[in-house]
């Protein structure tokens, strides 16, 4: 991989983990103001909007990204020109479209996701005013989306790093501000403040598409679609240009869909089901922890290793076009051991550390702590789960089988579908979880065993790391667990937000040091990192 290209994903990789934290971190300030009542309405109106703006943008980033990348590199840069303005006509239309039939089906979807027409003081009215709010946005993002693709055809990163980084800050302040207005000053109450916190999608859009045009106008030199044709044009019809462009959308619309589609069918379901067993006096609050609050902090981890990991894929497609099996071999190895010594100790020592870091994050009592530390606990583990798919259906796009990548995340979804209310109704919020691990552990399944086959992979040594890393892990937890019950003789993390910060900070100061340093006593972190890091924990050690 060319360093240029190397430096271009780091960069992106960075800009996309800062905006992750940041949707994290403003839960905070937000969950403490709506509590778990306004963080199920948020996610009413926002489970609606991702998936029809998913729709709308057809995977189009991505296929943009790839066509420009290709007709650049033959000199052919008017084609480029008209998918540009093609791709920007598709968008627009498409944006209507989502935006047209989500404002007018708002009713329909809102008494879905509230399981009747009232739950606990919301009714379908509330609903239907957050769903429009957001769904405004859908006129703005797939152009910007759009866009952003565009730049990375021409492997520039860093104006889709910023636009992401501006959009998520504005978004963040307006919304946050706007919510304290509404409630703290004006008294417009919840369902008002929610409104506007959802709106604030398209406020953050709009700041995304402004940075993106000063990128354009600073960098108009270097972008070789506005340059003269080196060669003679393509001629292709739109026809073509746009069965070109779906045929490399496709695998990104459904993989991209994987998080979102889950969370979907649990903001449908979960209602409508905790109220048929009986459960509706907390089935509302009990879906915001399991959908909104509890799943950003999971994705931390995620978000991580999946940074590192992805890196890897361009290699992967590399090698498969080259025909270099055994090179192959090592990028995927690399790829999945890295996932794996990362996310499994964090995904464990989070479920082990639920209360503390639940109630770190969202303290205050209108997040129901006791019931959130449990949920937490629960959904810790699948974290692995997630990073696992992530590279799992990449690969399978980088060695060119895309389609088993779609046909596992469908095995899972219809999983998901077939057992989340049966198993809400037995576990509540836990058989939410255990559903999608079920799922994803299908998907996984299956793209295991089409990697192995199409890629020629096997997972004899990946297995004994793996067991290697669960040995290491089990020991983490035990020092995790210990340290954490020593603690408690002085300090109870119940006590509040600065004491759940001490408790976390010192047990997993010393559970991950144990686990880095048996992990490099018994060469680990050699084998799946290289020589260089040992190395480097050599120099620190003398």
């Amino acid at each position: 991989m060319s360093s240029k290209l190397l430096r271009g994903t780091f960069v992106l990789t960075l800009g996309t983990y800062i905006s992750r934290i940041l949707g994290m971190i403003y839960l905070i300030p937000f969950g403490a103001m709506v509590g778990a009542t306004g963080g199920a309405l948020f996610q009413y109106g926002y489970n609606q909007y991702t998936i029809f703006l998913s729709i709308a943008t057809m995977g189009f980033p991505a296929a943009v990204s790839k066509f420009v990348s290709k007709y650049n590199s033959m000199g052919d840069y008017e084609t480029t020109r008209r998918m540009l303005r093609a791709g920007m006509s598709m968008m627009l239309v498409t944006g209507i479209i989502a935006f047209s039939i989500l404002y007018l089906s708002a009713p329909f979807f809102a008494e879905m996701a509230l399981g009747g027409t009232e739950n606990n003081g919301l009714t379908i009215e509330h609903v239907v005013y957050v769903i429009r709010m957001v769904s405004l946005a859908l006129l703005v993002v797939p152009i910007l989306a759009l866009i952003r693709g565009f730049f990375q055809g021409h492997q520039m990163m860093g104006p889709t790093a910023v636009s992401q980084v501006v959009e998520q800050i504005a978004r963040i302040v307006f919304l946050l501000t706007a919510t304290y207005l509404v409630i703290k000053v004006v008294n417009g109450g919840l369902v008002v403040a929610v409104g506007y916190a959802t709106f604030a999608a398209l406020i953050g859009a709009f700041a995304g598409l402004f940075t993106l045009y000063f990128s354009w106008q600073k960098r108009k030199g270097a972008l070789l679609a506005l340059k003269p044709n080196l060669v003679p044009s393509a001629n292709i019809t739109y026809r073509q240009m746009f069965k070109e462009l779906f045929s490399y959308a496709a695998p990104y619309v459904f993989v991209g869909l994987a998080i979102p589609l889950y969370q979907y069918i649990d903001t449908n379901t979960f209602n409508r089901a905790m109220i048929a067993a009986g459960y509706q006096n907390i089935s509302q609050d009990l879906m915001a922890i399991v959908t909104l609050y509890v799943p950003k902090l999971v994705m931390i981890p995620v978000s991580l290793a999946t940074a590192f990991g992805l890196t890897l894929i361009p290699a992967v497609t590399e090698n498969f076009t080259n025909k270099d099996f055994p090179a192959l071999n090592k990028q995927i190895d690399q790829a999945m051991q890295i996932i794996l010594f990362i996310v499994l100790p964090a995904s464990v020592g989070m479920a082990l550390l639920s209360g503390p870091v639940y109630t770190f994050f969202y303290g205050s009592e209108s997040l129901l702590p006791e019931m959130g530390r449990d949920i937490l606990f629960w959904y810790a583990p699948v974290a692995l789960l997630f990073s696992l798919f992530t590279v799992n259906a990449a690969i399978l796009q980088g060695v060119n089988k895309q389609k088993f990548a779609v046909v596992s995340l469908m095995m899972g979804i219809v999983i998901k579908i077939a057992l989340n209310v049966p198993l809400i109704k037995l576990f509540q919020g836990s058989g939410s979880i255990l559903a999608t691990a079920l799922g994803y552990s299908a998907s996984l399944l299956y793209g295991f065993i089409m990697i192995k086959r199409h890629a020629g992979y096997s997972y004899r040594k990946l297995f004994k790391r793996f067991l290697l890393m669960l040995i290491l892990t089990a020991v983490m937890g035990i020092i995790l667990l210990l340290v954490q019950a020593l603690l408690s003789l002085f300090i109870s993390y119940e006590g509040g937000q600065i004491r759940s910060a001490v408790v976390i900070f010192i047990t997993s100061a010393v559970g991950g040091s144990v686990y880095l340093y048996l992990a490099y006593r018994v060469k680990l972190l050699e084998k799946i990192f290289g020589q260089r890091l040992n190395r480097f924990f050599k120099r620190k050690a003398s």
